[in-house]
């Protein structure tokens, strides 16, 4: 779709703005045409020539036919009066011109602007996992702000033109045989411009380019100044920065420097064009009319009226060639069907009444051919909690954006009390919904406000009670101002243990019913975690949850434990239960555990199994011997081999014993009383 239809649109919705600038901008140009059309009658009537209207063309004879009556000097300060309320009248239709132009382009583009935010607030997710956040920001201000001027500079192009034809009109009038040899020199002016208009359109889509480079440099240097910092690349990122700024400083001095060029230009070779235009009308005229010297003056004059029309026509073609790589860009960045738009439920979503089913789920991120969740099928009932374990990359985070339909999968599916979470409104779901992440976002606005977010109507008393619930109000009474202290961007004020805990008092006043813990303990230190912990505990009691963390310390506790290995399940129990299948669970826990319990643990399985040997060998070597000693063997060569085999067996026996007792030497006394 080209951008021309982007205009279409745009002129469709302001019908009544657009008429009225090129109404104004027309009654400009009819004041001005009969300004211009007087003021050489006058000056020959001021020189004391006679104006002779013989043989003049009509629209002459027109103008001048109201003073013929009036004698003297009043007709001079008759026809001055005229000159001076037509060119009032023309500088007025003008200002309202300019003004209405004005308010076209700024509700222009804050048009496009709402169009571009309720895009971007609609599109599915994967929009902005293949699209940078810079290249949104700069499409979303720069790229629509200039394509927003398109309709103001057509506008005033269509106003040029018509004044252009208007005074084209008189020339017409005057003599039809040297207008039309004025209109081929002028049509040659605009050819020599064509070439500077094209390379307008080449700087114009070189400056988008840069801009869009310039804008995600700027957005990653902010968001990323700690790294910047620690690693001590100032230097090198002003340098990145810096290189971007002259690069677009250069492209916007190659486009000014073409635009610009247009008006010497034209009026350079408008003026030969106009000479030339003199030595030919003196042969046109001198012949055909008798009032010879104020036809040619009043023709020179117009035309030299029409030569600047000419070059700010041209002028304003090229400034539209410059931005038409903008206008380009905005008629992507809106389009509709390049995008994906997730398809809303008709079915609001009440309450959990059963639990959530996820059926034999696979995903693949857009435009990737590997699947991250293969064949995941979990059941979370009702008010338990499920806890995702594994490896990163695992897939624990994407398998939890499928639940709130941040994604939908690309098999298999997700129900919620048998109802398939795609046939119900994602509005009222999420409003079910709380999330609280490792990676907690905060507003830059007060404690207040950011606790409030998920439930805007939220009281004073509930907003103290949550905070308090989620062991955050001590440290917000402690601020400078309290609930009312502003946190600053991303609530870089405080510390990270301090904005989780704002996280969950933010998810304790929305009172979810569904709750996701997203890796919210895995970067804390100690006391932190303890009291994140427990505003966890607070905010989970009672509610449906899905736990994700690296630090199985958090989990032990949970319903179910599922483990993710490489986007499939492997493993699915409770603590213990996964403990005693000594598979990858229980090797996570032996890499991470470092606590006395699971140290327990492993011993006591070692002692079970070297109890167990000791005891099939110390009933192999008695029933040798007791073959032996009881006569029962005649053979002697039996004999011979029943006693080696008791005497391995014995040989083992002690070797078990020795290995038990360093075992032994090392577990806890708790767990000797648990052997005991």
């Amino acid at each position: 779709m080209s951008s021309h239809h982007l205009l279409l649109n745009l002129a469709r919705r302001y019908p009544g703005l657009i008429c009225l600038n090129i109404l104004f901008g027309f009654s400009g140009a009819l004041f001005n045409g009969i300004s211009t059309a007087l003021i050489i009658p006058v000056l020959l009537n001021f020189l004391g020539q006679p104006v002779a209207t013989k043989g003049a063309p009509p629209i002459i004879q027109s103008l001048l036919t109201p003073f013929q009556g009036v004698a003297g000097d009043y007709n001079l300060l008759l026809m001055t009066a005229a000159i001076v309320l037509m060119i009032v009248l023309k500088n007025l239709a003008l200002y309202c011109n300019t003004l209405v132009a004005g308010v076209l382009k700024r509700t222009t583009a804050n048009d496009l602007r709402d169009q571009g935010l309720r895009l971007l607030l609609e599109v599915d997710m994967s929009y902005y996992v293949t699209t940078g956040i810079g290249d949104i920001i700069n499409r979303l201000n720069n790229e629509i702000s200039r394509a927003a001027s398109a309709v103001s500079i057509i506008t005033r192009t269509v106003t040029i033109t018509i004044t252009a034809l208007v005074f084209i009109g008189i020339l017409l009038s005057l003599t039809w045989q040297l207008t039309i040899i004025s209109t081929g020199l002028l049509a040659v002016v605009a050819l020599v411009n064509q070439y500077s208009i094209i390379r307008s359109k080449l700087f114009g889509k070189q400056l988008s380019e840069i801009s869009k480079n310039y804008s995600t440099s700027v957005l990653d240097l902010l968001s990323g100044m700690r790294l910047v910092r620690s690693t001590a690349n100032e230097r090198r990122e002003y340098q990145k920065i810096r290189q971007q700024i002259l690069n677009r400083e250069q492209a916007e001095f190659r486009s000014q420097a073409t635009s610009a060029l247009i008006e010497p230009v034209s009026e350079v070779t408008g003026i030969i064009a106009l000479l030339c235009i003199v030595f030919i009308g003196r042969a046109f005229l001198i012949e055909q009319v008798e009032s010879f010297s104020a036809i040619l003056l009043t023709y020179l004059f117009v035309l030299f009226r029409t030569l600047p029309l000419i070059a700010m026509l041209n002028a304003a073609r090229s400034q539209l060639a410059n931005i038409s790589p903008s206008l380009e860009i905005a008629q992507d960045f809106l389009r509709r069907d390049n995008k994906s738009f997730m398809v809303n439920g008709s079915i609001p979503f009440e309450s959990l009444r059963a639990g959530i089913h996820f059926k034999q789920l696979c995903f693949a991120y857009p435009g990737q051919q590997k699947q991250v969740l293969k064949g995941v099928d979990l059941y979370l009932p009702r008010n338990t909690t499920l806890a995702l374990v594994g490896a990163s990359g695992a897939g624990k985070s994407t398998l939890a954006d499928l639940l709130p339909r941040f994604y939908d999968p690309t098999a298999g599916c997700i129900t919620i009390d048998g109802e398939d979470l795609r046939n119900l409104d994602f509005r009222t779901l999420r409003r079910a919904m709380g999330i609280v992440s490792q990676d907690t976002f905060l507003f830059n606005a007060s404690v207040r406000e950011n606790i409030a977010y998920g439930c805007p109507d939220a009281t004073d008393d509930q907003i103290i009670q949550a905070a308090k619930q989620a062991n955050a109000y001590d440290f917000i009474m402690q601020l400078p101002r309290g609930f009312e202290t502003q946190i600053g961007d991303r609530g870089v004020m405080l510390s990270g243990g301090q904005r989780q805990r704002l996280a969950i008092a933010r998810a304790l006043v929305q009172n979810p019913e569904i709750l996701i813990l997203d890796e919210a303990t895995s970067a804390l230190d100690t006391v932190s975690e303890k009291l994140v912990q427990e505003a966890i505990e607070n905010l989970s009691r009672n509610r449906t949850t899905l736990v994700i963390a690296h630090r199985l310390s958090t989990v032990k506790q949970a319903d179910q434990i599922a483990v993710l290995d490489q986007g499939r399940v492997v493993e699915l129990g409770t603590h213990d239960e996964l403990l005693t299948k000594k598979g990858y669970y229980a090797c996570l826990c032996a890499m991470q555990f470092s606590e006395p319990q699971v140290k327990a643990n492993v011993q006591r399985q070692q002692l079970a199994k070297t109890s167990h040997e000791i005891r099939s060998l110390l009933n192999s070597l008695v029933g040798s011997l007791s073959l032996i000693m009881n006569g029962v063997l005649d053979d002697p060569k039996e004999q011979q081999e029943f006693t080696q085999e008791a005497y391995v067996s014995a040989l083992n026996l002690l070797k078990s014993i020795e290995s038990l007792e360093q075992d032994s030497s090392q577990v806890p006394e708790e767990t000797l009383a648990l052997k005991a």
